[in-house]
């Protein structure tokens, strides 16, 4: 390990472009700027990702890490942007490098922009690019996973508590755009798609969901996606009675992603499938109902608010933990302890179609 030098480190921080992954690794961040706090801390990281980490106190600069289309991903010009890249890195000075991303490429960048102490997770056998090659536990949180990256490198760490923010400009724009919303009435936030089809729910279960937000616990229901979610926003209006529907709220046009955590703040409940909104509303302290389908919920449930994970367990009829087998009705039984008394501390429980998640 490099002896603390006069002057303050320079660190980077690589990070990936996923949103929740990013959202998930707030602790570590803070817990190295603690260790750090008069270091340089700069993150690597995809532009849309980036947006999540606008407003974090503990970095200094979020570098984009654009994704090079697939044309470009191949030997030798993939190779010959890698050491561009290593080549900017290099002239930076960083001192230091933890990665996020678990790739071979992320280990054999830092390594070639000279950086002379690299820690990272052991996978696709890249060890040997690493200082400190720190090992992979299945089934642990992604969070504590990321703070392992820390307490391998002999850095003491904190609870690992959530927390994000919300810029008093955000704050404004939303106080205008939420103004004629009706009052005592509960916000819920439904995020109903995922970058990975497997994890979708089917429509008219939404549907029903939202039916009985609305009729029977007398919510206030909001949706907010990117362009590819937009055509499950429209077919979801489309199927719900009109009375319903002037209780759903999409504003998917009028708040950019930097904004989303500033919404989903002022939300009562947040109920998605495993994708990174979710972990966005839970950082906000927002209740969270997650369904789960093929990831691993150990890995990726709600971290450190109060949460029901709904999992669907290994149905031969669907397909290995297919979404398939979660039912509107469990998701109300969710919905509904969340939106009764919560217990100030949070806490989760694991929900399957049979008597409990099956163990991936």
């Amino acid at each position: 390990m490099p002896a603390t030098p006069a002057q303050p480190e320079r660190i980077l921080v690589v990070g990936n472009g996923f949103l929740g992954d990013t959202v998930l690794g707030i602790p570590f961040l803070r817990n190295l700027r603690r260790r750090f706090p008069r270091a340089v801390i700069d993150i690597l990281i995809e532009p849309v990702a980036a947006a999540v980490l606008v407003h974090c106190p503990y970095k200094d600069e979020l570098i984009a890490w654009p994704r090079p289309p697939r044309s470009q991903r191949l030997l030798p010009r993939a190779m010959q942007t890698l050491l561009g890249q290593a080549a900017w890195l290099r002239s930076r000075g960083y001192s230091r490098a933890y990665l996020f991303k678990r790739s071979f490429s992320s280990a054999l960048l830092v390594r070639l922009a000279g950086i002379p102490w690299r820690v990272g997770h052991e996978a696709e056998g890249r060890g040997w690019l690493l200082s400190r090659a720190v090992a992979v536990q299945r089934g642990r949180h992604q969070t504590e996973a990321y703070l392992d990256l820390l307490r391998g490198d002999a850095i003491d760490v904190d609870d690992g508590h959530n927390e994000n923010w919300v810029s008093e400009r955000d704050r404004a724009a939303l106080d205008s755009l939420l103004a004629d919303m009706p009052a005592g009435r509960p916000h819920v936030f439904l995020a109903m798609r995922s970058t990975n089809p497997e994890k979708h729910w089917p429509t008219e279960r939404w549907v029903a969901v939202i039916e009985w937000l609305i009729a029977v616990r007398g919510c206030e229901v909001f949706f907010c996606g990117g362009p590819a979610d937009l055509s499950m926003h429209a077919e979801v209006m489309r199927q719900l009675d009109p009375l319903i529907a002037a209780h759903v709220h999409d504003h998917s046009a009028a708040v950019p992603l930097r904004q989303v955590g500033g919404l989903l703040a002022r939300m009562d409940l947040c109920v998605g499938v495993d994708s990174g909104l979710p972990h966005i509303a839970a950082s906000h302290g927002v209740p969270v109902v997650a369904l789960f389908g093929p990831t691993d919920p150990r890995q990726w449930h709600p971290w450190k608010t109060a949460s029901e994970v709904v999992c669907a367990s290994r149905a031969a009829a669907h397909g290995a933990h297919s979404m398939l087998a979660i039912s509107a009705e469990q998701v109300k039984a969710a919905a509904a302890r969340l939106l009764g008394p919560l217990e100030k501390s949070g806490r989760s429980s694991f929900l399957a179609t049979e008597k409990s998640c099956v163990p991936f």
